[in-house]
């Protein structure tokens, strides 16, 4: 295997664990104002990603900086031909992280209804942007023979690219939902369990004919085969649910979101960016990476910094495991 088979792969592993653990403080930010009924009930799921959802927000930090650092090429054809949707991700980046950080300064219900607002639309946009850049991913787009994107901010928007917008933005709310029901106790942690079967029907309605399309279009047998396990673990992870096993339910819902987005790399690779133009232009693992000189000492750098990270991270969730419900939250800041 060449050193820039290994780094795709890599890659692909942050992509996938930015999705699983992000995920759900998407769908927690969404369901604070879909779901909750009031001000502590909003608190109540604010505090369960609260220890963690800066930490998750780190795997697309090294998603990224790993992508410029192994595929210069890549990097930049994809942050400049999405420069829109992608300067729209980071903004709302920072504003959710701001709305988590000043909804509780000050007493006032206006502020924090404000706040709480912000952290809703940015919960929703970003997993519908990102579904939109990683669709386009997968079906190409309008790269020239320099390797730059020569297409228009509209043609990102076709209906392929919408409907997995949707697609993920529903997945992570179901997601979030899951996560609500291990992580609370009492009427929220019902109120979650209830809506679950909802968002889940929802899910594969829209997964079904997103990855099908993928697909028909680009798939082969490893992709039709991860395909298959995306389904099936939606459909445990609902019947877990259902029997009040919230935790095998998240486990295996997880396993759906790892599982739609592994099966997106799959269908990419050897390319990591097709072009609709000519075959000829796509981007490649071995015409788009770096220097194997560059890639040998990224290799060193991760093999000793990559486990350090992911034991820290996974001690936080130790920590913070506990279930927090309404009678937690204290009446006043």
């Amino acid at each position: 295997m060449h050193l820039y088979d290994l780094w795709f792969i890599l890659i692909a592993l942050l992509w996938v664990g930015y999705f699983f653990l992000e995920g759900f403080d998407f769908g927690i930010g969404v369901l604070t104002q879909t779901m909750a009924r009031n001000d502590k009930e909003r608190r109540v799921l604010i505090n369960t990603i609260a220890p963690v959802w800066d930490g998750n927000e780190v795997w697309v930090i090294a998603a990224a900086g790993a992508t410029f650092a192994a595929f210069p090429d890549w990097y930049a054809t994809l942050f400049s031909g999405f420069y829109i949707p992608l300067l729209i991700i980071v903004l709302c980046l920072i504003a959710r992280g701001v709305s988590f950080e000043y909804r509780a300064k000050r007493d006032d219900p206006r502020w924090q209804r404000s706040w709480e607002q912000v952290t809703f639309w940015t919960s929703a946009i970003l997993p519908f942007l990102w579904g939109v850049v990683f669709a386009n991913m997968v079906q190409g787009i309008a790269i020239a023979r320099n390797k730059s994107y020569v297409g228009t901010p509209g043609e990102l928007f076709d209906g392929y690219a919408v409907l997995g917008g949707f697609a993920t933005l529903v997945l992570c709310t179901c997601h979030g939902a899951i996560f609500a029901a291990l992580k609370t106790d009492g009427e929220i942690r019902q109120r979650a369990r209830k809506l679950v079967p909802v968002l889940g029907a929802a899910s594969l309605l829209l997964l079904l004919a997103f990855l099908l399309w993928t697909q028909v279009n680009s798939g082969n047998g490893q992709s039709l085969g991860v395909m298959i396990v995306a389904f099936a673990a939606l459909l445990v992870a609902l019947f877990f649910n259902r029997i009040g096993r919230e935790g095998w339910a998240f486990t295996f819902s997880a396993l759906t979101v790892v599982s739609t987005f592994a099966m997106l790399f799959l269908t990419l690779f050897p390319e990591v960016m097709p072009s609709t133009l000519n075959p000829a232009w796509s981007l490649t693992v071995a015409n788009a990476s770096s220097a194997s000189y560059t890639l040998t000492v990224m290799t060193i750098v991760a093999a000793i910094f990559a486990p350090l990270i992911i034991l820290y991270q996974s001690w936080t969730y130790w920590v913070f495991s506990k279930r927090i419900a309404v009678h937690h939250i204290p009446a006043g800041h």
